[in-house]
């Protein structure tokens, strides 16, 4: 989706991995295209269980919220533009084979998606507020939304795989979102596209209208990436657009080659290939060959190439010339083509207001999940057990108690149910430490099997690696039980800043266990002879080995045979020598 021609392959080289990891997105607010993340993986899944967008929404919103530390806004697409909903249809007709003359479209049409994807939007939409995030509505297009709010600041990142997003004046793009890896993101700067590629908004929405966008499939016809790469650079961001705006109204561009170039290149000797004739070199060699006799010039090496300075003039004006007479094709293309370029696809891009709210600000706030209803919702559409429910949103809970409890401020997330008892240890995922964090059930609470361990989802197949990692569900969202506790992997600084003294008490412990350890290697190793009889032997110090005498007595005996042989006078001479001897 986006920009044709393998835009995002063009732009790979200039992708970050985000050396910060999982801490990249912490505390910061970020906006996803939600329809982008339903249909991601609906496909994949959709075979496994039951209503896979909705799952997917659960699992990925934990996973973001508690996992990264992220403060997620979704956006969801309002009412189509009539080009976008002309281009869906084309597209459509297109991967049935079915040819689009036949079936001409009426301009000025908006055709809503199919109703089934509208429901599942719904219903993710009812389930993310469940779960108290914000969800906005664009007035067009969710990525142009998205766009928007990252450039004035309201959002740090937009997490879409949509190109369109940058042309719209987005800053920072994560496309691709692997929870279950070293290198989480993979994330793209317009900075880093600016300076390695030369390309600033303006050029982008050009490079789309010539190779093809969501809005326009077929752009110019003989123009591809690289093409449309090369031409837009060689204008600077200010007249791209004009530019082709020009280009789509002259009928018959203007020929530059009319001009003829006067030739500047200098007579060359055919022996030496150095300026000058070769009958002035043949009774005196040149400035530029080596030879000090008076023979004339040297014969010129195979593949010789003048560096002089009219040969590098003669060479920059074919250049020139070979360029221009590319850029003369491209421009009879771009004239050739009928109502290039639409006017409507350019104001589409360069708009900066794609909500009809006046300020944005007040509706991104985050709120506390109201976890009742959450279950309900979940029982009924997703048919899982509560237990499994509480199990996999107690992450969820657990990130924003400790989050108020940083704040000094009440919450009663976890209703009584359990409260923050030790750090167990440290934990390393995916190079990323935690804490082992214990809950524990207060004395005075009466239901004990709230978070009793919950059945397996009973649709999903749990031993398949791949889809485990499509639902991005794998063992940050499971809660292990020991011992009637929850234990979580928590967020080391987050845990400081909530509870600074347990922190303190636990890096203690830890030392304290440390000293100990040293303690003991240093009083092992320097144990002496004399005390080593008090020490307990190990099973191959108490059973030695005897193979090593037992060879030497096979070596003896063997010797012994062969010199009682050596002398027994039935063997001859010969053999009693050899017998003796070997």
């Amino acid at each position: 989706m986006g920009v044709g021609g393998n835009f995002w392959d063009l732009l790979k080289p200039y992708a970050r991995t985000e050396q910060g990891g999982f801490d990249f997105l912490r505390n910061k607010r970020v906006a996803i295209d939600l329809s982008y993340w339903i249909v991601q993986h609906e496909t994949a899944i959709k075979a496994h269980t039951r209503n896979p967008h909705l799952r997917l929404t659960f699992f990925r919103t934990i996973n973001i919220f508690s996992k990264f530390g992220a403060l997620p806004v979704f956006v969801v697409d309002g009412t189509p533009s009539p080009l976008k909903s002309q281009a869906r249809i084309m597209r459509f007709f297109r991967s049935s084979g079915v040819d689009p003359a036949s079936f001409p479209v009426p301009d000025g049409t908006s055709v809503d998606r199919n109703k089934k994807f509208l429901k599942c939007v719904q219903e993710c939409v009812e389930l993310l507020e469940l779960f108290g995030m914000p969800v906005l509505k664009a007035s067009g297009e969710a990525e142009g939304l998205c766009a928007q709010l990252n450039k004035e600041g309201h959002v740090d990142a937009c997490i879409t795989s949509d190109s369109d997003a940058f042309l719209f004046g987005a800053k920072c793009i994560i496309k691709n979102l692997k929870p279950n890896s070293k290198e989480p993101f993979e994330c793209y700067h317009m900075s880093d596209i600016e300076a390695g590629l030369g390309l600033k908004r303006n050029h982008l929405i050009a490079i789309a209208l010539l190779v093809g966008n969501d809005f326009d499939l077929k752009g110019v016809q003989g123009i591809g990436l690289e093409s449309a790469l090369t031409f837009v650079t060689s204008f600077s961001e200010d007249e791209v657009l004009d530019r082709l705006c020009q280009l789509g109204c002259e009928s018959t561009p203007i020929n530059s080659l009319d001009e003829t170039i006067p030739k500047t290149r200098l007579p060359h000797c055919s022996l030496c290939g150095h300026p000058g004739s070769k009958r002035s070199h043949l009774k005196d060699s040149c400035e530029r060959c080596s030879s000090s006799t008076q023979e004339g010039c040297l014969q010129k090496p195979l593949g010789f190439k003048c560096d002089c300075s009219s040969c590098d003039q003669d060479k920059k004006e074919k250049e020139q010339k070979k360029n221009e007479a590319w850029k003369m094709r491209v421009c009879k293309k771009i004239a050739t083509e009928p109502n290039f370029p639409n006017n409507e696809i350019i104001q589409m891009f360069l708009n900066d207001n794609h909500t009809n709210l006046t300020d944005v600000e007040p509706f991104l706030s985050w709120k506390n999940p109201d976890t009742e209803m959450l279950i309900d919702y979940l029982v009924i559409k997703l048919n899982w057990e509560p237990s499994f429910i509480r199990q996999k949103l107690f992450p969820l809970l657990s990130t924003i108690f400790l989050r108020n409890v940083a704040k000094n401020q009440e919450t009663d997330l976890l209703y009584g149910q359990y409260e923050f008892d030790c750090i167990q240890r440290t934990k390393i995922r995916f190079g990323h430490t935690y804490y082992l964090v214990s809950w524990k059930k207060p004395t005075q609470t009466g239901n004990n099997n709230i978070y009793a361990t919950p059945s397996k989802e009973p649709e999903v197949q749990e031993d398949d690696d791949e889809l485990v990692d499509m639902f991005d569900e794998a063992d940050v969202t499971n809660v292990r039980v020991d011992d009637g506790c929850l234990l979580t992997d928590e967020n080391m600084d987050l845990v400081l800043a909530a509870y600074p003294e347990k922190v303190n008490q636990f890096m203690q412990q830890k030392e304290l266990k440390e000293t100990k350890s040293r303690k003991k290697a240093k009083a092992k190793s320097a144990v002496t002879p004399e005390d080593s009889r008090s020490v307990q032997l190990n099973i191959t110090q108490f059973y030695r080995s005897t193979k090593g005498e037992t060879v030497e007595k096979i070596k003896d005996a063997d010797l012994s045979v062969a010199k009682r042989n050596a002398g027994n006078k039935k063997f001859s001479k010969s053999a009693r020598r050899r017998l003796l001897f070997n």
